[in-house]
């Protein structure tokens, strides 16, 4: 009897929500980690390459395991898992971090935001998906919702800046869609805990080796504070909302799952104001909640 009522906990919808809730907090806090980074004098690469170093070993472990007990993978399926790694963690992650160089917290979690709406597109323009009116509304909430995000930080950066960093967290936003887009038949195909691991490998393989090619061994010699804060990336923001996400959609399925996952922005902007002594105006209120209104009309099936 006990044995039944801890499988059913562990099983239930509640534990999903909350699983979906502590991925979400996760998520939202990694554009918090990065710029509390950044006074030490840490650049984006270096900061990314210690990130998914502390996080590699993890990873490393439970792709070993699900290697051994899933099925064999062919040369195809690999070069698969590379670009998409190289799309998801690598690509998606590194244009994150140099536009958060540029542009508050608020604003990179909205525009990274914007994905579910450019997987719909990428569905529509290259394949072959129809386009309902209800994701046309709901690309429309979402833009213009990033427009009143924008007017938040003209009011209170640099323009040529704002607009620098906006463009780099879309590239990062775009990245990852097309990481998405490709994901659906592989997790299909191998398990979606292996794939994560997997592909997760596969960026922090480029990401070393783009640390390698660009930087001196010498450039991993930073501030205490920095290893923790790329620790606590690692750690908070990688390792447990990646298998949280996972655990969540398996109980949930990924539309409730990701429905959760909407309270993101708003955690990244109250983040932002508490620890990083950002500013919250009324156009980046409204502005979190066109965006966050959109992906709820984009998710309904």
């Amino acid at each position: 009897m006990t044995l039944k009522k801890s499988n059913a906990w562990r099983n239930s919808p509640a534990t999903g929500a909350a699983l979906a809730l502590l991925a979400a907090l996760g998520f939202s806090m990694k554009a918090i980690f990065v710029k509390l980074a950044y006074p030490y004098g840490v650049d984006a690469v270096t900061l990314l390459a210690l990130r998914m170093g502390f996080a590699l070993p993890v990873f490393l472990w439970v792709g070993l395991a699900e290697q051994r007990s899933g099925a064999q993978l062919s040369r195809q399926d690999w070069g698969r898992l590379f670009l998409l790694g190289c799309c998801g963690y690598y690509g998606a992650s590194i244009l994150d971090f140099w536009g958060l160089q540029y542009i508050s917290a608020g604003l990179e979690r909205l525009i990274l935001f914007t994905y579910p709406t450019l997987t719909i597109l990428i569905g529509v323009f290259f394949q072959g998906k129809p386009f309902t009116r209800r994701e046309a509304i709901a690309i429309v909430f979402c833009y213009c919702g990033i427009g009143f995000a924008f007017m938040h930080d003209l009011d209170f950066g640099d323009a040529r800046n704002v607009w620098l960093g906006g463009a780099l967290v879309f590239g990062s936003s775009v990245s990852y869609a097309i990481y998405l887009s490709g994901s659906a038949p592989m997790i299909t195909r191998i398990g979606a805990m292996r794939f994560a691991a997997i592909a997760t490998l596969m960026s922090s393989a480029v990401t070393l080796v783009h640390f390698a090619l660009s930087h001196p061994l010498s450039a991993f010699i930073q501030p205490l504070p920095v290893y923790g804060w790329g620790l606590a990336m690692a750690l908070f923001a990688t390792i447990i909302p990646v298998f949280a996400q996972t655990a969540a959609i398996k109980r949930l399925g990924a539309g409730h799952a990701s429905l959760i996952t909407m309270i993101g922005p708003l955690l990244t902007i109250g983040f932002g104001w508490w620890l990083l002594d950002e500013q919250i105006s009324f156009a980046q209120v409204a502005g979190a909640g066109l965006v966050v209104g959109g992906i709820l009309i984009a998710s309904r099936r």
